[in-house]
């Protein structure tokens, strides 16, 4: 019976929580839009039975999903964005991760503690904050003409350089901590023993280090790329009406259309997209758990 409840609580919190809404959301995605509270005609009716709803499914919201080109072109810009800031964050996060599992045991809480830190501020302040910093009278122009390394301010807010810095900085701590977790539980006398028979440190690194810190990479790319993909207050705040993300196409479609089917139709698609990588995943670390036993 212990057993039994162990496993009941995740199965149903994960009903509670993504199953029922998923199928909310795919429900309003099968309905007609109309002028109305709320703004759209259920198809299906529990007194005509589900036969009859499935006779009239047509998938119109999908199908126009893949007419207009506004939709597909959004949905290949969120993948391009989330694949170019995860390659960024882990450019920045693995040397900081290699850092802190390297550091003196005594340091390892403090460096810790500063990576977590930004998560004690309000993630919309900390959006604001990077608003002040990039833009054209702000603190990054003022200290890059006082240095005299510009003559004049750059344009950086409102174009996708101020989205990719706004991605990468709040997304670091999903990237290092991951790293920081696989590198710390590295035994450290394979990188000697990679030495002793001949390899140079860099080689000990590419050799040893990167092959076995390898499931906390994929476990940071995968916590960073995912949520990216249906970012909305980044690209909204810092990357102007230029930048198209389905997250802004979604919220769009929700709050300014009020086309709640295929607002419903658009998250349905995102969902999907998102299932795909997290299949991976989860398919990655079976293989990691049956390698190690």
């Amino acid at each position: 019976m212990r057993r039994f409840v162990l496993i009941a609580i995740p199965y149903l919190w994960l009903l509670a929580l993504f199953l029922v809404p998923f199928f909310i959301v795919l429900k309003i995605s099968l309905s007609d839009a109309a002028i109305a509270r709320p703004p759209y005609i259920p198809q299906f009716d529990w007194a005509e039975g589900i036969w009859a709803f499935v006779r009239e499914l047509d998938f119109e919201n999908f199908i126009f999903l893949t007419e207009d080109a506004l939709y597909w072109k959004a949905y290949l810009s969120s993948v391009k964005i989330a694949l170019i800031s995860t390659a960024l964050t882990l450019l920045v996060g693995y040397p900081i991760a290699y850092g802190m599992a390297r550091a003196p045991e005594e340091w390892r809480p403090t460096l810790m503690m500063l990576v977590i830190l930004p998560f004690w501020t309000s993630f919309l302040i900390r959006v604001y904050a990077w608003m002040g910093i990039l833009s054209n009278e702000g603190y990054l122009n003022q200290f890059l003409m006082w240095t005299g390394i510009i003559s004049e301010p750059l344009i950086i807010l409102n174009t996708p350089a101020a989205v990719y810095i706004g991605i990468v900085y709040t997304y670091l701590p999903f990237m290092i901590l991951p790293i920081y977790a696989a590198l710390d539980r590295l035994d450290g006398s394979l990188i000697e023993a990679a030495e002793d028979l001949g390899c140079s440190r860099a080689q000990a690194f590419w050799l040893v280090t990167i092959p076995l810190s390898r499931p906390g990479i994929i476990a940071g790319c995968f916590l960073v790329m995912i949520p990216v993909i249906g970012e909305f207050v980044i690209p909204s705040l810092l990357g102007g009406s230029g930048t198209l993300m389905i997250g802004k196409v979604l919220w769009e479609e929700f709050f300014s259309n009020r086309d709640w089917p295929v607002a419903s139709a658009v998250a349905v698609v995102l969902l999907l997209i998102l299932v795909i990588p997290i299949v991976l995943f989860q398919r990655n670390q079976q293989k990691q758990a049956e390698a190690e036993q």
